[in-house]
C-alpha cells in the first residue's frame, strides 16, 4: 500500500509540475492575445485576477492528490520536519519527478509558442539575486507553515491568503530574479537555455531558496513546536 501511495505521489507531482509550469504562460496567452488587453495597468489587474484563479486550481489540485506538489521547497519543509525515509524519498525521488515535470513542461510550451521567450532570469549580481530569493522564499515558507496551522479558517480563506502572498511576494522580485521561489519550474527554464549548471543558476535559485526554507522550518519550529507536530500528521495541500 505504502509503495502505491509514494508512485501515486511521484506521477502527481510530476503532473503538476508539468501543468504549473505551462499555466503562469498559458495565463499571459489567454490575457494578452485571446482577451486583447495591453501590457498596462488594467491589463496586469486582469492578469494578476486570473493568476489567483489559477492559484486556486492548483490548491484544490494538490488537495485531491493528497498531498502532490509542483514546488521542492513545499514538500522540503515537510521532509525536514520528518523522519529519514521520508526524507530521502522526498529528496531521490519526488523532487527530481518535478524537476523533470518542469522540464517536460518548458519543452511542450517552447515547441507550441516559439516566441514566448525564455523564462526568468537573474537582473542583478548573484549575490543580490540569493539574497532576494532567499528573503521571498522565507517569507513565503514561513507563511505556508503558519497557515498550515490548527487556526480557525476555511481552505478557501488559507488559500485565498497564501495565493496574495505568493503574488505579491513575485512582484517584488520580479524585476530581479523573476521572484520565483520554485526552483523545479526555474530549472526546466534554465534546462532550455542551456545554463542550468552555472554558478548563477545554482547558488540563486536552489542554494538561497532552501537555506532559506531551512531557516524557516527551525524558526518556526522554535516559535511553534506544537504546530509543526499537529501539521506533520495531515496531508499537505500547498
Amino acid at each position: 500500500m505504502g509503495e502505491t501511495r509514494n508512485g501515486s505521489l511521484l506521477i502527481s507531482d510530476f503532473v503538476l509540475s508539468f501543468m504549473w509550469v505551462c499555466s503562469g504562460v498559458l495565463v499571459k496567452i489567454f490575457v494578452f492575445h485571446f482577451l486583447g488587453f495591453q501590457h498596462n495597468f488594467i491589463g496586469e489587474i486582469v492578469k494578476l485576477c486570473f493568476s489567483v484563479l489559477n492559484l486556486f486550481f492548483f490548491a484544490y489540485l494538490a488537495k485531491f492528490a493528497r498531498g502532490a506538489s509542483y514546488n521542492p521547497l513545499n514538500i522540503l519543509a515537510g521532509a525536514i520536519s520528518g523522519g529519514f525515509s521520508r526524507f530521502l524519498f522526498i529528496i531521490g525521488a519526488r523532487i527530481p519527478a518535478q524537476v523533470l515535470g518542469a522540464i517536460y513542461g518548458v519543452k511542450l510550451l517552447t515547441h507550441m509558442f516559439p516566441e514566448i521567450g525564455n523564462g526568468p532570469k537573474l537582473n542583478v549580481n548573484i549575490h543580490q539575486g540569493a539574497l532576494t530569493e532567499g528573503v521571498l522564499t522565507f517569507m513565503i515558507v514561513f507563511i505556508s507553515l503558519s497557515l498550515a496551522r490548527s487556526i480557525p479558517g476555511s481552505f478557501v480563506r488559507k488559500t485565498w491568503i497564501s495565493s496574495l502572498s505568493k503574488l505579491t511576494l513575485h512582484v517584488l522580485g520580479s524585476d530581479l530574479t523573476g521572484g520565483c521561489m520554485n526552483p523545479a519550474s526555474v530549472m526546466g527554464w534554465a534546462y532550455a537555455r542551456g545554463d542550468y549548471i552555472t554558478k548563477e543558476h545554482i547558488f540563486v535559485y536552489w542554494l538561497a531558496p532552501i537555506e532559506a526554507t531551512l531557516l524557516a522550518v527551525w524558526i518556526f519550529k522554535v516559535l511553534f513546536p506544537k504546530a509543526i507536530e499537529e501539521s506533520d500528521t495531515k496531508p499537505k495541500s500547498d
